[in-house]
């Protein structure tokens, strides 16, 4: 009998000394979370963007403007020192963002389904569609003009890395019942890319109409006439674990719409 209740304790020490190995590997792996709470000790914001003239610029483009101006009325009605960051790559930013370098993306960034699972988003900051960026119908130019989607089959079309366009493309790859070949490319701004096509580098790219008529007038050989999806909702994102900071972000947002007379 008593070897039977020597036993138990054992056993019993040993599940308690596994739970608290557990416990321990746990805290130590687990990232502190950091809500508006820990942002108003430290009083600053850390936003993430694109290096690129879309995104944050005060320049004449509009979306620039937007983003830029929402970002320093945030910093008046908050009280916060808003520190701007730059990353081209939207993987890189999600990774930081996760690993509480930056608090907010300040990207016009697609609300998909997909992107859901692993982002909150914002109330919209804006809109747009997919476009298919190539070169305009010229006898010289051997490569095919694509006009309507049923056209791309067996075509590459580039994107950036992570874009919203891959889902769509290959959705759309289904709807025709035929292969689109999708390479991604890694670390270019929508300018560098948009120079491939003109250059011949590439003959296809899939990007959003922001970035389309942004580049309009730098590429007059570029066509971006051939839609590749429906208007999707834009919003910034920022970490599931961050409510208080997403509910501050939703007031400051709509009441900057509001004054704008945007959206």
């Amino acid at each position: 009998m008593n070897v039977k209740r020597l036993l138990y304790f054992l056993i019993a020490l040993l599940i308690i000394n596994l739970l608290a190995m557990l416990y321990l590997i746990n805290m130590k792996t687990m990232k502190p979370q950091r809500d508006m709470s820990e942002i108003k000790i430290d009083n600053y914001l850390n936003v993430v963007t694109r290096y690129d003239s879309i995104d944050f610029q005060l320049n004449s483009d509009y979306t620039a403007r937007f983003q830029y101006e929402l970002c320093q009325f945030i910093a008046k009605r908050s009280g916060l020192t808003v520190q701007h960051h730059f990353e081209n790559d939207l993987e890189t930013a999600i990774r930081k963002l996760e690993k509480n370098v930056y608090d907010v993306i300040a990207q016009n960034i697609p609300v998909t389904t997909e992107n859901r699972n692993i982002l909150a988003f914002t109330v919209p900051v804006g809109q747009t569609r997919q476009v298919l960026v190539q070169r305009k119908k010229d006898d010289s130019d051997s490569v095919l003009f694509i006009s309507n989607q049923l056209e791309l089959a067996y075509q590459t079309i580039h994107v950036t890395k992570n874009s919203p366009a891959i889902l769509r493309l290959k959705n759309l790859s289904e709807e025709i019942a035929e292969p689109i070949n999708i390479r991604e490319l890694y670390g270019y701004s929508s300018e560098q890319l948009f120079n491939m096509v003109a250059n011949r580098e590439i003959d296809y790219l899939a990007t959003d109409i922001d970035s389309a008529l942004k580049n309009a007038g730098l590429f007059k050989e570029l066509d971006f006439s051939t839609n590749i999806s429906f208007t999707q909702l834009q919003a910034w994102a920022l970490r599931k674990n961050s409510p208080v900071l997403l509910d501050s972000l939703n007031v400051w947002i709509t009441d900057f719409k509001q004054q704008k007379g945007n959206l």
